[in-house]
């Protein structure tokens, strides 16, 4: 069983990471070479947001931790793959492996392997938390592959540490956990793992018509879930309604002892893999609202492929996590680490200037869409323990 060492206090929030993701293994051209995790551990230093005391080097997870979610044989060919660096094609059909998803590369078992510690040391840390010392957060940036099968990759994810982590929390003896998932591509993996086991509900909000295709509108997997698919162009006030609408009051009924978040990036107006269009001011309000609903927290990152909104958004989930300002301006220091990122992509050649200069997006207010409010009343139809008049927030119509 892994262990986090050295144990730090849960007193303040924990974050966790690792430097082997400085490493960009997956190729030039794949989404995830941009250096995401590596980009927000530097930038929260250079805010002086993440003294040594709040920060545990992850290990990698054991073969024994693995197994708790994954077949043998397909964690063994990962680590064929990573030795070998080649598989036989059959191998590669079998897993969904060798193809640009889900390339061979040196680090293709060592590294998801390591994210996968991470949430396992997350969920040993929350499961041993005192409550009489107050609530406990842990963020793992480095987490957040919920696409990931028991005996094959899916979506740039080799192993599902989400999984992994939940399952953790429920041999712990932790057994009512509240999922929310904010990628935009459907939490798939997580739902599947989970839809039939009452401890768990986990609820995504989801680009309608994006890959994987999954979370329709309707999908409760046998009343363990609640799946949100919203359409191109989701804007700040529309997250915000959904959240008061949803998130909440489904998290009132359920009273969890844990909530896991997933704070995937990619729902940000600038990423390139999806259309829709949050600013990243509403993430962060609703990773805090949605943190509110227990007293044990686990934060993690999952999608999001532009190197800087990826670095400010996860910054400011820290700072929310730790009730932080956001500066108006970065510091010198923060606005240097900015301006040495690079992208391959077209964006990445003219960036606007406020990409290296603040944290927080100019404000969006657009109008919430008759369409989102018809989605928001499908599911609250769908769960009867939701109550419409259950609302702290004022949105704007």
């Amino acid at each position: 069983m892994y262990e986090a060492t050295p144990k730090p206090h849960l007193s303040r929030p924990v974050f966790i990471g690792n430097e082997i993701y400085r490493q960009a293994n997956f190729g030039a051209k794949h989404p995830l070479s941009v250096p995401r995790v590596p980009a927000t551990i530097d930038l929260v230093r250079a805010l002086g947001w993440l003294p040594d005391d709040a920060y545990v080097e992850s290990s990698q997870a054991s073969l024994e931790d693995l197994l708790r979610f994954h077949d043998g044989d397909y964690i063994e060919v990962l680590r064929r793959g990573e030795r070998d660096q080649a598989l036989p094609e059959a191998l590669r059909h079998r897993h969904n492996l060798g193809k640009m998803e889900n390339p061979i590369h040196d680090t293709m078992y060592t590294r998801p392997a390591t994210s996968a510690g991470a949430m396992l040391a997350a969920a040993d840390l929350l499961a041993a938390a005192n409550p009489r010392d107050g609530r406990a957060i842990v963020y793992s940036p480095t987490g957040g592959t919920h696409h990931g099968r028991p005996d094959r990759a899916s979506g740039f994810c080799y192993l599902n540490d989400l999984a992994l982590a939940l399952l953790r929390l429920l041999d712990h003896g932790i057994g009512n956990i509240f999922y929310v998932d904010f990628d935009a591509h459907h939490g798939d993996g997580v739902q599947d793992a989970f839809g039939d086991d009452g401890r768990v509900f986990t609820l995504s909000i989801h680009e309608d018509g994006r890959w994987p295709f999954s979370g329709a509108l309707g999908d409760c997997a046998g009343g363990h879930a609640a799946n949100v698919p919203v359409p191109r162009h989701f804007n700040d006030q529309e997250l915000d309604l959904i959240v008061d609408r949803l998130v909440v009051p489904i998290g009132r009924t359920l009273r969890p002892d844990v909530v896991v978040i997933q704070c995937g990036a990619d729902a940000l107006a600038d990423d390139p893999l999806s259309r829709l269009e949050l600013t990243n001011n509403a993430l962060w309000r609703a990773v805090g609202r949605t943190a509110a609903l227990a007293d044990k927290v686990l934060v993690t990152g999952g999608g999001g492929y532009n190197p800087w909104s990826v670095a400010r958004c996860w910054s400011g989930v820290w700072a929310t996590l730790n009730g932080f300002d956001i500066p108006d301006r970065l510091p010198d220091s923060a606005e240097t680490m900015l301006r040495q990122l690079t992208w391959s992509r077209a964006a990445g050649r003219n960036p606007p200037e406020h990409w290296f200069t603040t944290l927080a997006d100019p404000a969006d207010t657009r109008p919430v869409r008759d369409q989102v409010r018809q989605i928001i009343d499908t599911v609250c139809a769908q769960d009867g323990t939701i109550d419409p008049l259950d609302a702290d927030v004022v949105v704007a119509q």
